[in-house]
This record gives structure tokens, C-alpha cells and sequence, in this order.
């Protein structure tokens, strides 16, 4: 197993990999990778296209939490139009040994894959809570959880993102520290708050099993509820999916040794990465799947496209 150190500069910021004795055993490895991630670049753009414009059309899901996935969407369609293709740039660069080239590729694929990602975090983690929020405020959700504030956190989910991925620019252990650090918030408050939404819906199981003898069930709240589970199991699905591609890819990078690195976790990582990106692409699906109103409107958007073809 070879250690490949490479230029001290290219690795403080994580680009041992820009060297021909490095590249030269992994070529095939690249190409493949390249294959797969042009195919996902594809199948993520189209996809989170359909979703976006599926969002505009339906009108039952709650503004807000509507901007949320069409936020999600958009950080998924760039995943596809910025990320991706900058990666298959960069590994085109490696095989074809332009070190120049293969520096700064890497450098901004870095920063747009960073970015993203910590959106992705960000959006999924806002989408919790915006679902807790909605079970405990009742009637006060409409009042409290408005789109301009909804929009403002989105806003400021990406004003954070740019600014910590910013560091790649300056120090790989502010990179480290700012991904360890929204990594662990997000996840800690998306954990709380399904836990309590699980909770809470129990909880009104048994209340409203107890009504049911005293014989004052309502069947209007009982649909709201059944709609309420759904949008929260539609949410929890993605949360799961994104948690399940990057799990691996974090697992790598924590393995990665401090000075230099291994040709296997080299490898290891561009990999996972790939399966990093798989997320944008699987996004669209679970919209379709989970979520009723936003696969008809995909249907009849496929529908009206084909006429036009046709």
C-alpha cells in the first residue's frame, strides 16, 4: 500500500492526488467514476427540473414548507450542474495530467460540494422542525411560521454554507471544524424533533382511542392527522436517504490519515463522494413516492411534454 504525500501546498488543502505517480495506478478507477457521475450529473438536473416545477403547480402543501423542498431542489440541481461536473473535471485532469488544472478543479469542487452539502444539512434540519412546529403551534402555525421567515432561513442556510466552505480557501481545520460542527447540530436537532413529533403523535393515539369510547371523535381532525403523518413520514424519508449516502463518505474522510494518504482511502473517498451525489438524484423519486400531490403534478408535466414533442 503506497503513501503519496505530494506537494506540500496541494496537500493543506487535500489534492495529493495531482501527480502522475498517484494517478497512474487509479486511471481506469476515474473513468469509471467519471461515466457514473455524468450519468447522475443528468438524472439530477432533470429530476429536481421536474420536482421544481411540480412545486409551482401543487397547492395543498403549506407555503413554507413548500419553499423548503424547492430549496432542497434547487441545492439538489446544482448538485448536478456545479458539483458533479466539476469533479469529472477534476478527474479528467488527474488522467490527463494537467496539474495546473487539477489544483484548482479540485479547490472548487470542494467549495460547491461543501456548500451544498451543509444547504442540504441546513434545509432538511429547518424541515423538522418547521413539521414539530407545526404539531405543537395548531392553529398558530399559519401565524408564526410565515414565508418570510422561512424564506430568511433559507437565505441564511446559505449564507453560512458559503461562508464555512469559504474556508478552503484558507485552513483545512476550519474546514474540519465548520463541517463537524453543522454536521452534529443539524443532526442533534433533527433527532429532537422527530422524537418529539413521534412522541407527541402517541400521545394523541391514546387521547383520541379515549374519545372514541366517549364517542367525540371528529373526522375532519382525524383526516388532518392522517395528512400530518404523511407529511411527516414524506420528510423523514429523505432525512433517512440523506443520512444513508453521506454516512459513508464522513466515515472516510474521518479515516483519512492526517500526513498524506493512502491509494485505497483515496479511493475510498472519491467512491463514497460519488455516493454523496447519488442523494440528489434519489431526491426526486422520494418526492414522487411520498408525496401524492407532487407526483401528479410530475405525471401531467410528462404528459404536456410529450405532447409537445409530439
Amino acid at each position: 500500500m503506497k503513501n503519496f504525500t505530494g506537494d506540500e501546498n496541494l496537500q493543506t488543502i487535500g489534492v495529493p492526488s495531482c501527480s502522475v505517480e498517484f494517478t497512474g495506478e487509479v486511471h481506469g478507477e476515474l473513468v469509471f467514476l467519471s461515466v457514473i457521475n455524468t450519468f447522475l450529473s443528468i438524472t439530477a438536473f432533470w429530476g429536481n427540473t421536474l420536482i421544481l416545477v411540480a412545486l409551482r403547480k401543487d397547492t395543498s402543501i403549506h407555503p413554507s414548507s413548500k419553499l423548503l423542498y424547492r430549496n432542497l431542489a434547487i441545492t439538489d440541481l446544482c448538485v448536478g450542474v456545479i458539483a458533479e461536473p466539476l469533479r469529472v473535471a477534476h478527474w479528467i485532469s488527474e488522467m490527463n495530467e494537467r496539474w495546473d488544472i487539477c489544483y484548482y478543479t479540485n479547490l472548487t469542487a470542494n467549495f460547491a460540494g461543501a456548500t451544498l452539502c451543509a444547504v442540504s444539512l441546513i434545509t432538511l434540519t429547518a424541515l423538522s422542525v418547521d413539521r414539530l412546529l407545526a404539531l405543537l403551534l395548531g392553529v398558530r402555525y399559519r401565524q408564526v411560521v410565515t414565508l418570510k421567515r422561512t424564506r430568511l432561513i433559507a437565505i441564511g442556510g446559505w449564507i453560512v454554507s458559503i461562508f464555512g466552505a469559504s474556508s478552503f480557501f484558507l485552513n483545512s481545520f476550519i474546514v474540519s471544524l465548520f463541517v463537524y460542527i453543522t454536521t452534529a447540530f443539524c443532526l442533534v436537532t433533527t433527532i429532537c424533533a422527530y422524537t418529539k413529533i413521534f412522541m407527541s403523535l402517541r400521545d394523541n393515539q391514546i387521547h383520541g382511542q379515549n374519545h372514541v369510547v366517549q364517542g367525540q371523535s371528529s373526522q375532519a381532525n382525524t383526516l388532518n392527522k392522517a395528512r400530518y403523518r404523511k407529511a411527516v413520514c414524506s420528510a423523514l424519508w429523505v432525512q433517512v436517504t440523506l443520512v444513508i449516502c453521506y454516512l459513508p463518505y464522513s466515515i472516510a474522510v474521518a479515516l483519512t490519515p492526517q500526513r498524506g494518504m493512502l491509494l485505497s482511502t483515496y479511493l475510498a473517498r472519491q467512491f463514497t463522494g460519488t455516493l454523496l451525489f447519488l442523494n440528489s438524484s434519489l431526491n426526486p423519486f422520494l418526492y414522487c413516492w411520498k408525496i401524492t400531490e407532487v407526483r401528479q403534478a410530475v405525471k401531467e408535466t410528462l404528459e404536456q411534454l410529450h405532447f409537445c414533442i409530439i
